[in-house]
């Protein structure tokens, strides 16, 4: 089933932090100056207790209904859409020094020699500039902060963010399946973001500004007030 998005009653806090993070999307691609939307998300590691029953023509391979809690991992996923571009961080946690230790990351490791990175997320409480200062000395955690422009999707709006279709993908084609343990989850989410890299795979946004003004006019204020 196809999810629909619920827009709920909302206004002017609503629609600045939607047309800001549409304006963003619309800006020519820039090297020097990539996009890349943030997000999370927790995985259950599920092992079996018996082995599955092998596939057999006309019938899938077959799973026992017991199995066997290994805890949960947390996935920092990175979707720079100009590009095709994505990545995942496999951590135990997703706390503040986590997210964190993700930014470096991505200032140096992913775009070392990008100017500055614009990043779309959520407003989490994780997700704040305040983490890096709480992770690192001063200096460390400036350094890093003069890298990145913070860019964040309005509350109720996660739709907005494109990298929550990336981890739809994600769900479907990778983790729709018991995993058992780290190992194999960073195996097969390396394994899959090597595939998607190698074809370039991207979301083709064609939801901007006017047609936010138009199809949600409902959320302005003066706009609903002038109809």
């Amino acid at each position: 089933m196809r999810k629909k998005w619920v827009i709920p009653t909302v206004g002017a806090e609503f629609v600045w932090r939607m047309e800001d993070v549409l304006a963003v999307y619309a800006r020519p691609y820039d090297p020097k100056r990539p996009v890349v939307c943030f997000d999370e998300m927790s995985v259950q590691l599920i092992a079996e207790k018996r082995r599955p029953l092998p596939a057999q023509p006309g019938q899938p391979e077959r799973y026992d209904y017991e199995y066997r809690r290994n805890g949960t991992r947390n996935l920092f996923v990175f979707f720079q859409p100009q590009a095709g571009w994505r990545h995942v961080l496999v951590t135990e946690h997703r706390r503040k020094e986590d997210y964190a230790h993700a930014l470096r990351y991505l200032v140096d490791e992913a775009f070392p020699d990008a100017e500055v990175i614009v990043v779309v997320q959520d407003n989490l409480n994780t997700h704040t500039p305040a983490a890096l200062y709480e992770t690192f000395e001063p200096a460390e955690a400036r350094r890093i902060l003069e890298r990145l422009e913070f860019h964040y999707t309005p509350k109720h709006g996660s739709w907005l963010n494109m990298v929550e279709i990336e981890l739809g993908i994600l769900s479907e084609q990778c983790l729709n399946r018991r995993i058992p343990d780290e190992e194999t989850l960073r195996r097969e989410i390396a394994a899959w973001t090597a595939v998607r890299n190698e074809q370039h795979a991207t979301v083709h946004w064609r939801f901007s500004v006017p047609d936010a003004r138009t199809k949600l006019a409902r959320l302005y204020p003066n706009l609903s007030e002038s109809s």
